[in-house]
C-alpha cells in the first residue's frame, strides 16, 4: 500500500523551467553563445551537465557566470511564478492521507523565493533541496534521503516527476515513478516510468480508490 509521495518541484508543482532557461540564455548570450531551447533540453534536462562547456572559458569564469545566472534567475522568480493547474486541488485531496515531501535538485534559496508566493508548503511534511545532499538528480541520493525522512520503503512510496533526469534518480533508488511531461520534457525517454500521466489530477484516482 502506498503511504508516501515524493514530489519533484520545478515542472511538477510550479512552472519555472522557462525562467531558468531564460536566465541561463541571457548570461550565455552575453558570453558569446546564443543558447537555444534545443540546447537547453539536451544539456540540462537530458544530460544534466549544463551548458557552460559550450563556451571556451576556464573554471573561474564558469563560476562567475553561474553566479550571474543564479542571481538573474532569482530576479525572474521574484517577478512571479505560476503554480500548475490542478496542483492545489490535488494536494488538498491527498493531504492527510499520505506522507508527502518535496525532493528537488533546486537550490534552497531559489526554492524559498518560489514558495513565498505559492501557499503550497503546508501540504508537505518535509522538503529536500540540493543544499541537503552531495549529489543531485539523476543520482538517487535525494530520493534515498527522502525515504529516510519519510520512514518508508520503495514498495510503499512513489515519486512524481516531469523529466527523464528525475525519473532516472527515482529508478536508481528503486522507487516507482509517475511522470507528467511538460513541453520541455515531452520528447524524453520515459520508458522506465511506472506510468505517464496526462494531468496531475489523475494521481488521486490511482492512490485513493474512492476518488472520482
Amino acid at each position: 500500500m502506498i503511504d508516501t509521495i515524493l514530489w519533484d518541484n520545478d515542472g511538477v508543482l510550479v512552472d519555472t523551467e522557462k525562467l531558468y532557461f531564460e536566465a541561463t540564455r541571457e548570461i550565455m548570450v552575453g558570453a558569446g553563445y546564443d543558447l537555444s531551447p534545443e540546447d537547453y533540453i539536451e544539456y540540462f534536462l537530458l544530460q544534466g551537465n549544463g551548458s557552460w562547456h559550450l563556451l571556451d572559458i576556464d573554471d573561474h569564469e564558469v563560476k562567475r557566470l553561474r553566479q550571474l545566472r543564479n542571481a538573474r534567475y532569482s530576479e525572474l522568480l521574484r517577478e512571479g511564478v505560476r503554480v500548475y493547474d490542478g496542483v492545489v486541488e490535488t494536494l488538498k485531496t491527498l493531504h492527510g492521507h499520505l506522507t508527502m515531501g518535496v525532493v528537488t535538485s533546486s537550490r534552497r534559496d531559489h526554492f524559498d523565493i518560489i514558495h513565498r508566493q505559492t501557499d503550497l508548503l503546508p501540504f508537505f511534511d518535509f522538503v529536500l533541496t540540493s543544499d541537503d545532499v552531495r549529489m543531485t538528480k539523476p543520482d538517487p541520493e535525494l530520493y534515498l534521503k527522502g525515504m529516510e525522512l519519510a520512514k518508508c520503503s520503495p514498495d510503499t512510496c512513489i515519486v512524481v516527476e516531469d523529466s527523464a533526469r528525475g525519473l532516472l534518480a527515482a529508478y536508481a533508488a528503486e522507487i516507482p515513478c509517475y511522470v507528467i511531461p511538460t513541453e520541455w520534457t515531452a520528447s524524453s525517454d520515459l520508458s522506465l516510468a511506472a506510468g505517464v500521466l496526462n494531468s496531475l489530477s489523475d494521481l488521486p484516482k490511482l492512490l485513493l480508490p474512492n476518488t472520482r
